[in-house]
């Protein structure tokens, strides 16, 4: 049966609160599926990569520790949580000579800046835990993820920046000069660059409507 994704899209966008309603549902299905990969989670000593502490805070799943490292500074928001100020794809100082059982990281590979880097943030992965999650939004979606603007990531650099300024689902209002740099900023992964990164991992795909949303690089 042929499914109209277009037809989908448009009611994604009409609808707020039905936006809100799937994006729970999505959560609570990524980590129901993340539970389901690390059962153990409880016992395990995390280190998140990119995220927030309120993250971990907000949700049920609570493992032993959870060290958050982030560029910008943050507050450790429980005894278990800490927060470090720092360049996931550069050595980390409060880190060294620390180790991990999980490293976990969400929707920041396609933000570090570049294949360099995105490899020095791989090695950073492996170096750290010998288990890893590390999830991103499919290239090849239809629905580009950041603006939910549909096919946005197939465009020209400078028709993409000129769309993201009148597009009413942008999360912010760009201004002409800032509006390239937001869409420079992002570079969506395929399934052969994540293997790329990640050859000892097995690729996860996470679907919606059938379709491959979402990467994820699971050891």
């Amino acid at each position: 049966m042929a499914i109209d994704v277009g037809q989908k899209v448009r009611h994604l966008i009409a609808d707020p609160q039905e936006r809100r309603s799937i994006g729970t549902y999505l959560r609570k299905r990524r980590w129901e599926l993340f539970r389901k990969q690390f059962p153990d989670i409880e016992q395990m000593h995390v280190l998140d990569l990119g995220g927030v502490t309120v993250h971990w805070k907000k949700f049920p799943i609570k493992p032993l520790s959870v060290t958050v490292v982030n560029l910008l500074p943050q507050d450790s928001v429980a005894d278990s949580i800490t927060a470090i100020q720092g360049d996931v794809c550069n050595e980390i100082p409060e880190l060294r000579g620390k180790s991990f059982d999980l490293v976990y990281s969400n929707s920041l590979i396609e933000h570090v800046g570049g294949h360099a880097r995105r490899a020095d943030f791989a090695a950073n992965v492996n170096k750290f835990a010998p288990h890893h999650w590390v999830q991103t939004p499919y290239r090849y979606f239809p629905i580009e993820p950041h603006w939910l603007f549909p096919g946005l990531q197939f465009l020209p650099q400078a028709m993409r920046a000129k769309a993201i300024r009148h597009w009413p689902l942008s999360p912010s209002k760009p201004t002409r000069e800032s509006a390239l740099a937001e869409v420079l900023e992002i570079e969506l992964l395929s399934r052969a660059e994540m293997k790329y990164y990640f050859d000892q991992s097995r690729i996860l795909s996470e679907r919606v409507l059938g379709i491959t949303k979402s990467l994820i690089a699971v050891r």
